[in-house]
């Protein structure tokens, strides 16, 4: 779990349903899959980190703003939903960093007229490559 985001846990709703995969008998009757559907706007985040978040979430994100994560990789519940919050924070953690934009720069005049000159100098030497003509 991370340090720097701690998860309300009146945001949290957690259901457990029936695994699949390896397990045996187990799989068959204990519901050890978690399913963590999350309320967005309770979590508190400033608009903007909300606002990324749930473009992060894509199709797990349902109608009424609720971001719902399935974790199924464990055979035990208690493993499910530590994957599920540790899956749900690490979104939180990447929705609060603000993107780095890039500046955009311009070339100094010294270089524009350095470029301008060498393709100057480049179409010289291809018109060197024709025929000679002695007239």
């Amino acid at each position: 779990m991370s340090t720097l985001y701690t998860l309300p846990d009146e945001a949290l709703e957690e259901r457990f349903l029936a695994g699949t995969g390896p397990g045996g008998q187990n799989v068959n009757k204990v519901a050890t899959a978690c399913q963590l559907r999350v309320d967005v706007a309770a979590l508190g985040l400033p608009a903007d980190a909300e606002r990324r978040l749930k473009a992060l979430a894509g199709s797990r994100l349902t109608l009424d703003g609720a971001i719902i994560l399935l974790a199924r990789n464990y055979r035990t519940r208690e493993a499910n939903r530590e994957d599920a919050r540790t899956r749900l924070l690490d979104m939180i953690e990447a929705a609060l960093k603000r993107p780095v934009y890039r500046v955009k720069t311009k070339p100094s005049r010294a270089a524009q007229a350095r470029r301008a000159d060498s393709k100057t100098q480049r179409g010289t030497v291809k018109k060197m490559r024709g025929k000679v003509r002695l007239d």
